[in-house]
Order: C-alpha cells, then structure tokens, then sequence
C-alpha cells in the first residue's frame, strides 16, 4: 500500500490543481504549464480515477485525506472536468463533441458514486447518456447499431463503443431500466461482428490493438456477464484483455510497452489496469486466466517500482515504458504518470482483496521488497524496518513511505 501512496501523492503534488480538481498535462514548475490544460479533458478521468481507488482504500484507515479526496472529487464535478468545449445549450458543462470522452468521463462519475455514495455524479452520467450519448448512434445497413466517434464524423470506432457499452452496462446496474442493457447488448453485438469480420477474431478489439480499449470491451463484457450469465460474455472477456497481457503487440519482453509520449497515448496503460484487476478478482473467469493475468500485473509493479528514482520525491516520474527510468532530462507527462499509479493503486487493491481466503488458491502477489529501507539517494540502508533505530537521523523510505528518524 506504500508504494501507491508514494505514487498517488506525487501525481497529486506535481500534476494536480487542487483548487479546481483537475489535472495539468507538465508537473508545477514547468514554465509551459500554463498552456498545457486546454484540450485535456477525458485524460481528466483516468487521472481522477486513480484518486478515486485510493480514496476506496484509504477511507476507513485515513478519513481526514479521504475527506480531502472528496473535496477534489467536487471540485472537479464544479469545474466540469476541465471540459474546453462551450455548447451555449448545454445545461450540464459537460457536452464534448467527442463521444467518447464524454462516455469516459460519465464512467468516472460512476466510479465516484460507487466509492462516495454521492448520487449527484451518477445522476450526472446518466443524463450526458440520455441527453447527448445515446441520441448520436445509428444502425448500419446490416443492421449493426453503434455510437459514432464525434458530432461531425460518424465513424464507429473502438475508443467510443467500448466505453460506450461499459457505460450502458453500469447504467442499467443502477437503475434496474431495460432500456440500457439493450443498448449495451447491441453495442457489444455491434463490436462482436467487427472483430470478427474485420480482424482475426484471437482478442483484438482494434488494429492496432491499444490496450485501453482492449480493458475496457473487457470490462464491458464482464459486467454484462454479471448481469445475463451469459458465458459468451465472459469467454469474450478473458480472450480481449489476456490478449493485452500476452500479446507481442502489447508487451514488450513482459512489460506493457511504450505506446506513445502524446497525453493520449500515455496515459492508454490507466484504462486498461484496473479492469484487468477486476478480471483477477472475478471468481467467474477461470482460474488460468486469473493467475497468469495476475502475476503479469505483479510483474509490472515490481519492474516500475524498480526503476523509478525515489531520492528525487516527490519528483518520483513514472516512464512510458516500466522497465526504463524516467529520462529527468525530459519534461514528465501526466499520462505517463497516471499510468503507473494506476498500476500501483490498483494491484495494491488486488494485493488487499486476495488475503480474502475465497481468493486464487495459492497466489499472492510479489510486489513486496521485503521492507527494505532505503536512503534519499535510493540505495538499500536496512535489510528491513527492525533496524531504523540503527540509522543516522533523517528521512528514509520504507515500502514506498517516507519515515522520519530522529
């Protein structure tokens, strides 16, 4: 759990504007970062996003930060997420011509009602769903009905309708109406067919296969499964997101590779993290996809908390790619750093959620290093946390947490 502290308050500290709760593309002393805000806007929820599984996991132990979190989650609803597009009819603030980003954005309300129990956010989803999502999708002439990518350009593409149908999905959770699993079920009919005409039907949702997309038609056809018990739907989502664990087109010698240094890009790795974990965590995918999807995710944390240079918090910057140090001659992206703090928060939930006895038989996560202590300048000082009474006064770190010795 120290480790996504670690990472969680050094994406607060060097990417956040706290009074408005939303985030900067460059840390704080960038003299750019003044212009970097202006098109960030469903970048806003991935960030958003990461505070909210803190908040989950730190609201019982910690409810003074956990309030703070709250706080942030409010302001970022007050200032509409950064949204930079102005629709004089829209009464909500949150209107983009992109659907997708507003799907990603409503999933994030979602995500804060479901850890707050504030129902103005979800109550907030639903009406971008029904107001100015669902409206723009059409049937093709096969029949297919999908959501198009933006108001002036119909294409049906994977960034839209994979949140799309997620979003539907956890619509009709909430409300119980028909009405949103329908539209769901023909989004998932609609994405089906294209996989399976268009690409080779082994788990890619898209070419080139990005692993957001990827974990989100996962997520989709998860949550659909929970909600029919249809095995179709979790057949489907074992195949898309293991592909993203296994495939050479998305992992790099066992690492999520580098997709891109754009903010997009970037940050592709935060989506598709924590429906990964929510995979592992479902007693109803099988048990081989489980394990090795789980120590997969293992892996990543282990070799990302390697590499990072923790004598420099909070300046602590996460690489595009894990198995590489930031470049410090480099200005650190948001994406990149959105990115592994999902990683950390969200294998510290598995971590967490696998002491359940009913968990994976017989596996635990390795992303311990044994309480090791280590100096500012990042080397090992102590074997473990017994022997901080031996050590020169000052600050060290221990399981990712700064600890003060006098």
């Amino acid at each position: 759990e120290g480790k996504a502290d670690t990472l969680t308050e050094c994406l607060i500290k060097r990417f956040m504007y706290t009074r408005r709760g939303y985030f900067y593309a460059v840390p704080v002393d960038r003299p750019e970062r003044a212009n970097q805000t202006e098109f960030i806007y469903w970048q806003q929820a991935h960030a958003m996003d990461v505070l909210v599984y803190s908040y989950e996991r730190i609201k019982d132990s910690n409810p003074t930060l956990a309030q703070t979190y709250e706080g942030y989650f409010n302001q970022w609803f007050a200032n509409h997420a950064n949204n930079w597009y102005k629709d004089e009819n829209d009464d909500t603030g949150f209107h983009n011509e992109f659907t997708d980003d507003m799907c990603w954005i409503a999933l994030t309300m979602i995500h804060i009602t479901e850890a707050t129990g504030d129902e103005k956010f979800i109550e907030m989803a639903k009406t971008l769903f029904d107001t100015y999502i669902e409206p723009l999708g059409y049937s093709d002439d096969e029949g297919y009905w999908g959501l198009p990518w933006k108001l002036d350009n119909a294409d049906r593409n994977a960034c839209t309708n994979a949140p799309g149908c997620l979003l539907a999905a956890k619509l009709f959770k909430y409300t119980g109406e028909q009405h949103y699993l329908n539209v769901a079920e023909k989004i998932f009919s609609f994405w089906q067919h294209v996989m399976q005409t268009k690409l080779s039907n082994d788990g890619r949702v898209e070419e080139p296969p990005l692993t957001y997309t990827q974990g989100t038609f996962g997520e989709a056809c998860r949550q659909l499964y929970g909600i029919t018990g249809k095995s179709t739907y979790m057949t489907m989502a074992q195949k898309v997101i293991n592909y993203a664990c296994t495939s050479n087109r998305c992992v790099d010698n066992g690492i999520l590779r580098h997709e891109g240094t754009s903010m997009d890009q970037s940050i592709f790795k935060a989506v598709l993290i924590p429906y990964a974990v929510n995979l592992v965590l479902d007693e109803a995918c099988r048990e081989r996809y489980r394990k090795s999807i789980l120590q997969f995710l293992a892996k990543n944390a282990d070799t990302l908390w390697e590499n990072l240079n923790l004598a420099a918090y909070p300046k602590i910057y996460c690489n595009y790619y894990w198995a590489e140090p930031f470049d410090e001659s480099t200005v650190a992206s948001m994406g990149a750093m959105v990115s592994g703090a999902s990683l950390m928060e969200n294998v510290a939930r598995m971590a967490l959620a696998l002491k359940n006895p009913t968990a994976i038989n017989g596996i635990t996560t390795s992303t311990s290093d044994n309480g090791k202590v280590y100096d500012l300048n990042g080397h090992i000082v102590a074997s473990d946390a017994t022997r901080l009474h031996m050590l020169r006064p000052g600050i060290y770190i221990v399981s990712g947490r700064k600890t003060v010795v006098r």
